[in-house]
């Protein structure tokens, strides 16, 4: 390594440090009561899985998204990809538009997740290493290489519907050594061949929890999604499988995702389960989600009062 490139994985590393201590100031979720989690996020380095190029979330005044690339700029480039709540583009309208066309005001399709929010989902995951996972949009595959650092690689089991993005992650989780089950194909379908599943997580938004998964689930399975709700974003939902095709869970927190492909489509909350509400929205904690007979459901209920 050249004196320079030894001065950025420094610098990377001391982001890195930096991004993880902020993350420990978030009381609930996230790395609490987690210690493996913590231990995967300071291991794994997230700039392996980021392009050279990337779009940043946030558009200038232009109202267009600007391009950071990573040979012009590799600090400020490095300083994006540690920012806790910062989401990098990674694929803007399903791969029509390209890094180097320039700014743009495209659909993104796909990203690297923020680390503050990858974090909190692997800590209501919870997985342990006798787990059997698989992950619905392998992305970049930076979430991926987390989990197999709590689950066995050969346990863990990733879609991608984008052939592109199934192998670059695939390529970028063996410069690593990781050599999960990557997977081109729809997210939506699970991967029935490896099921069933301890551990079932998407980084996709869905409006409605595709029965498959749910198919592939072994009794007791901890589901992790963003469902898509009235809030005008996402939530993230936490189920649990009963085995047989159903299961029963609760919504945690606000987030914000991109949808898989096959659901990007309206739907009114009706048909999707969701109960009609007089006024403000209650908190995330007053739900409870069910999915029972291929039929999704979702109730408000008297908020559980937490005791120290």
């Amino acid at each position: 390594m050249t004196k320079a490139e030894i001065d950025l994985s420094a610098f990377a590393a001391e982001l890195r440090a930096q991004c993880a201590a902020e993350i420990d100031a978030r009381t609930e979720g996230h790395f609490n009561g987690r210690p493996w989690l913590r231990e995967a996020f300071l291991t794994v380095p997230r700039e392996h899985f980021v392009p050279d190029q990337i779009w940043w979330p946030t558009p200038r005044d232009d109202g267009l998204h600007h391009v950071i690339d990573r040979r012009e700029r590799p600090r400020a480039w490095l300083k994006g990809v540690y920012r806790p709540r910062a989401s990098l583009i990674t694929q803007v309208a399903d791969g029509a538009v390209r890094p180097e066309d320039g700014p743009t005001d495209a659909p993104f399709t796909s990203a690297v997740s923020c680390s503050a929010v990858v974090v909190d989902m692997l800590h209501y995951l919870d997985p342990a290493p006798a787990d059997v996972a698989v992950e619905i949009g392998t992305g970049s595959g930076y979430s991926t290489a987390l989990l197999a650092q709590r689950v066995p690689p050969e346990n863990v089991v990733t879609v991608e519907i984008d052939t592109e993005l199934a192998a670059r992650a695939r390529e970028s989780l063996a410069g690593l050594g990781l050599r999960p089950t990557v997977i081109a194909g729809d997210g939506e379908l699970g991967y029935p061949s490896r099921a069933p599943y301890t551990r079932i997580i998407s980084t996709a938004a869905v409006r409605e929890i595709p029965q498959a998964w749910l198919d592939q689930a072994a009794p007791g399975a901890v589901v992790v999604t963003p469902l898509f709700g009235p809030f005008g974003h996402d939530a993230l939902l936490r189920l649990i499988a009963d085995g047989q095709g159903g299961g029963e869970g609760r919504l945690v927190n606000g987030v914000a995702f991109m949808k898989v492909r096959g659901q990007r489509a309206e739907r009114s909350f009706e048909k999707l389960g969701w109960p009609t509400v007089n006024g403000p929205w209650p908190p995330y904690g007053d739900y409870r989600v069910t999915v029972r007979d291929g039929r999704q459901k979702i109730q408000v209920i008297k908020p559980i009062v937490r005791r120290p």
